[in-house]
């Protein structure tokens, strides 16, 4: 039985001919990250086992993002731990505020990801990274000390679930939308622990700020990791922003999946997740009238470029509805930096807009944007738990930056056709 772009990476980083599923292997790392909340107790567990010095200071990257700029004492002190850490082991990737961003943004912005890489993070939405054809999968923070430490990790080798896309999105929807149908369609146990592989004709059609979007929510669906068939555009971004040598990885034609979807992106709407979970889906036809507190624009999910165009690009010219609070958040200072050579932080500003520093901050409900008992906030964030961005008796609605900033504009949730 032939392998899986998941399985054949995996198998290659273990030092195997091949994996199957179920199996247990140990695996070289390409990559171990991890950030301001998750690192300080890696950062412990590293110290408890004797080991003087990281496996290798190129292979680690440590990004404070999650409540920086600090938002108060103790999130001072977890950011001074991990800054001390990675001074006193040299550690080449650390990226401190005002050269850091999102991680998920930053890391293949800074080109430490490429086809074929095997990355751990101490994040769940480490999967992020499969948009560029790599095994990368959310561990702990134990694991994080474990393989700073010898630089292999030990996996389950996964099942896969292939998704075949046909077609182009029409009108305003975007990579977010595909994937909340998805995950509305396949629920967020659908994929548990199974690799989500991406491929078909249908990709041409998707932008790299599309699959990053869709491989960093794959973790929503329950997905040990997803990842994308590498083609021209992957090449070409990676050509662009690394030097790091890579491995194009395909599947078989005989492997082996345990479910095959055929998804017409034309057929897809602009896509609305409701509380309080992402897989609580509704096409922005069947919203109905939902009023909102606030907006949030940004995240490891959506605060790239493209997402900042179609912000601006909405809002430009405009002001945002009285009583609503609209906050945007740029993935990484690059991101900042070209949004504000291009004009659209001015027309954003204009619009009536809070406009932020790189952070992870009101995604988690950690600093700048949490929400008070009973208010809603349309967010372009990745999760809508119950109390995910503050109270436990407010709500979280998920959309695409197009959503997000039409609904800016009405004070309750709307699609942007009726806007632009």
């Amino acid at each position: 039985m032939g392998m899986t772009m998941t399985q054949k990476i995996l198998a290659a980083h273990a030092g195997l001919p091949s994996v199957k599923v179920g199996q247990l292997i140990q695996a070289d790392l390409d990559l171990v990250l991890g950030n301001d909340i998750t690192t300080p107790v890696a950062v412990k567990e590293f110290a408890k086992s004797g080991i003087k010095e990281v496996f290798d200071k190129s292979k680690i990257a440590i990004v404070p993002d999650h409540f920086t700029p600090n938002k108060d004492i103790k999130a001072a002190e977890q950011c001074k731990c991990i800054r001390e850490f990675a001074y006193e082991k040299g550690i080449e990737n650390y990226f401190e505020v005002g050269e850091m961003g999102i991680e998920h943004a930053l890391i293949p912005e800074k080109g430490l990801v490429v086809p074929g890489d095997v990355v751990i993070g101490a994040d769940s939405h480490t999967c992020t990274y499969g948009a560029l054809g790599a095994f990368s999968t959310g561990i702990g923070s134990t694991d994080m000390a474990a393989g700073m430490a010898t630089g292999k990790c030990w996996f389950k080798v996964p099942a896969a679930i292939k998704f075949v896309l046909t077609g182009a999105p029409m009108g305003w929807v975007s990579g977010k939308d595909v994937i909340l149908h998805i995950i509305g369609m396949i629920g967020v146990d659908g994929a548990l622990y199974k690799s989500m592989e991406f491929v078909g004709e249908g990709l041409q059609n998707l932008s790299m700020d599309d699959r990053l979007c869709m491989a960093n929510m794959a973790i929503e669906a329950g997905a040990k990791n997803g990842i994308f068939l590498v083609d021209d555009k992957t090449l070409a971004y990676v050509k662009e922003n690394s030097t790091k040598p890579y491995t194009v990885y395909t599947a078989d034609e005989d492997a082996e999946y345990e479910k095959v979807y055929e998804i017409d992106l034309a057929s897809i709407r602009p896509t609305v997740s409701f509380p309080h979970l992402p897989d609580n889906t509704r096409t922005i036809d069947e919203v109905g009238d939902v009023k909102i507190d606030q907006v949030v624009i940004g995240s490891c999910t959506n605060g790239r470029m493209e997402d900042l165009r179609v912000t601006a690009k909405i809002l430009k010219g405009k002001k945002v509805a009285k009583g609503v609070r609209v906050i945007v958040f740029p993935g990484t200072q690059k991101i900042y930096l070209q949004a504000l050579r291009e004009g659209l932080i001015e027309d954003i500003v204009e619009a009536g807009v809070v406009f932020s520093t790189p952070t992870c901050g009101p995604c988690l409900g950690g600093h700048m944007g949490i929400l008070a008992k009973g208010e809603r906030a349309i967010a372009t964030t990745n999760r809508n738990f119950v109390g995910r961005m503050g109270h436990p008796e407010s709500e979280v609605y998920l959309s695409s930056p197009a959503v997000a900033a039409a609904s800016a504009l009405t004070g309750k949730i709307t699609n942007p056709e009726d806007i632009a």
